[in-house]
């Protein structure tokens, strides 16, 4: 039986309207009736996910929790307590910002309590108020005054995958070792420090709660989701998933997350 399910949001959970169905709400609060953890895994803030908690009866709960930036941080729902913060160093953010600046790139650096974005466009600008309520536009190239935060993420936003790629391949030679470097919602290059992942943070969530890696299901769709997927004992890709994650998961949903992938996999192997 499993205890914990861990689930991405965009493209996983979320349809296309950046909704959560009914049909994925009804399935999620049946699990957390009979007992289970259900665990928002994402790579935005933990902020930006009040609502969708809400919806899904779970905002300030003691005992149910929220993997924000990609595991930089776990946050018990209960008064959004933060348990764990996997920090990166200002430096190494510094490095990735000013290289984007150099390239004229679209960035977006992640505090624990807060968004910060370096020319985004409007298109960009549409997608995130779709998500997040409260962000900061940098007006400068001079990201000093970020440097007492606690900051645990910065990406690149990218539409040609073709530059993503290729900012990944350079960041990555710029930052030897020192990254954890992965892609998601066919527009970000996200990169974490070196061993933190939704599957690390997902491994450590799991051990405070003694809950064993066999009795957990990860559900997502992109690359920054196959470390939560491996992690767990059963990962499920959404049927939207990209052939990396359908190639890893134990089993991929007929429907998309425009379906209500979500409900399919728990209704399949999670409900009593």
């Amino acid at each position: 039986m499993y205890k914990m399910i861990v689930c991405d949001m965009d493209e996983t959970l979320l349809d296309n309207q950046a909704k959560i169905s009914k049909k994925n709400e009804q399935a999620i609060k049946a699990f957390t009736a009979q007992g289970g953890h259900f665990v928002l895994n994402t790579g935005r803030s933990f902020l930006s996910v009040q609502d969708n908690l809400k919806q899904l009866g779970l905002i300030d709960k003691p005992n149910q929790y929220v993997i924000a930036y990609n595991g930089g941080a776990i946050v018990e729902n209960r008064a959004n307590q933060i348990l764990t913060v996997n920090q990166m160093p200002f430096e190494t953010v510094k490095q990735i910002f000013d290289y984007a600046v150099k390239r004229n790139v679209t960035v977006h650096i992640y505090a624990v309590q807060g968004l910060y974005m370096w020319r985004p466009s409007e298109q960009e600008l549409q997608y995130i108020k779709q998500r997040v309520a409260d962000f900061d536009i940098l007006t400068s190239s001079n990201i000093d005054s970020l440097k007492q935060q606690p900051l645990v993420k910065i990406l690149y936003q990218a539409d040609d995958p073709a530059l993503r790629k290729e900012l990944s391949q350079a960041v990555a030679a710029l930052l030897p070792d020192e990254l954890t470097i992965t892609f998601s919602s066919n527009r970000y290059v996200e990169f974490n420090p070196a061993g933190i992942d939704k599957g690390t943070a997902t491994l450590q969530l799991a051990k405070q709660l003694r809950v064993k890696p066999s009795e957990i299901m990860a559900i997502g769709d992109n690359s920054n989701d196959l470390a939560m997927l491996n992690a767990a004992g059963l990962g499920v890709s959404v049927q939207n998933g990209t052939a990396a994650v359908k190639q890893a998961a134990g089993y991929v949903t007929q429907a998309t997350n425009d379906e209500s992938g979500v409900a399919e996999a728990l209704e399949k192997f999670a409900l009593i």
